[in-house]
């Protein structure tokens, strides 16, 4: 009888491990399914960028190159497409475009945390509601704007346009870090003479560098990716950016030169892969110190 009790009370047991290692294997297969998919273009990419013209360009592609070869690399920098002028395009106007929303942002956030003005609510929904528009609403009168004051085909034109639609969502991503700092410490600063300047820069500043690191890297990811506006805003080759660049020099009426542009496609990917390898840490304490602080 003592048997058999015991054995009645393991079979529940034994069933529920059971259970918990279906479901763990389920969630492993369910995972792993998701990293294969995210994964297969980045290999496809990469694969891609070691084939030579014929092999890219075969109806029935191949998942290894048959006969691997880096004369797509060596072309970027030695054959006709101007790729490193592509590249010094692209990084000043998204670390411009990171900068200048990061200053702007940080004093349109201090302004909707800290102020108690009139149209303070208005305002800050009327930021908000930018967000609801498509990119490419913005194109057409942005562009008139451009052309009457000569900023079309300009790094300061692309890094505008970049801020048209960057701005908005930093401020409000910045308002978040400023609601966590607590007033006692501006007030406390102000006491000892501190003007409103000396508060925002020596105090607050400094205590919402998460923010500033989040905000600005951000702003560089969706700026260094973005087609339509240097696509739109530049006229000469000299001014593109890699996106813009890339689709024009690579893709022609008749023929599309895969395997260059998968090779052009990599380079321009690894900085921000290194990057968010470095800062991921960072990026997720800020979005999570934001997203609970704020108000």
């Amino acid at each position: 009888m003592a048997t058999d009790h015991a054995a009645v009370q393991v079979a529940p047991r034994v069933a529920r491990r059971a259970r918990m290692g279906l479901g763990s294997l389920a969630a492993v297969v369910v995972v792993g399914f998701f990293v294969l998919w995210t994964l297969a273009p980045l290999y496809w990419m990469l694969a891609t960028s070691f084939k030579d013209a014929l092999e890219a360009s075969r109806p029935s592609p191949t998942v290894w190159p048959a006969h691997a070869t880096a004369q797509n690399y060596v072309e970027l920098v030695t054959g006709n497409i101007p790729f490193p002028l592509f590249l010094l395009n692209s990084i000043v106007t998204s670390v411009g475009a990171a900068l200048a929303t990061t200053v702007l942002a940080t004093l349109a956030a201090y302004s909707f945390s800290r102020g108690r003005y009139l149209v303070r609510g208005p305002l800050m929904y009327v930021v908000l509601a930018t967000q609801m528009l498509p990119l490419a609403v913005l194109l057409i009168p942005l562009y008139l704007l451009f052309l009457r004051v000569g900023l079309l085909d300009t790094y300061q034109g692309i890094i505008l346009g970049y801020c048209s639609f960057t701005l908005p969502f930093g401020a409000w991503m910045m308002k978040g870090f400023m609601d966590a700092v607590p007033r006692e410490i501006e007030d406390a600063a102000r006491v000892d003479g501190a003007s409103p300047t000396v508060v925002l820069l020596r105090i607050v500043t400094p205590m919402v560098l998460p923010g500033l690191l989040t905000t600005a890297t951000f702003t560089f990811m969706n700026t260094w990716n973005n087609l339509l506006f240097p696509l739109t805003f530049t006229t000469t080759m000299e001014r593109r950016t890699l996106p813009a660049g890339l689709l024009l020099s690579f893709s022609g009426v008749f023929k599309t030169d895969w395997g260059g542009m998968m090779a052009a496609s990599v380079v321009t990917t690894l900085p921000l892969a290194i990057g968010f390898l470095f800062l991921q840490r960072a990026l997720v304490r800020g979005l999570t110190a934001g997203g609970i602080t704020g108000g």
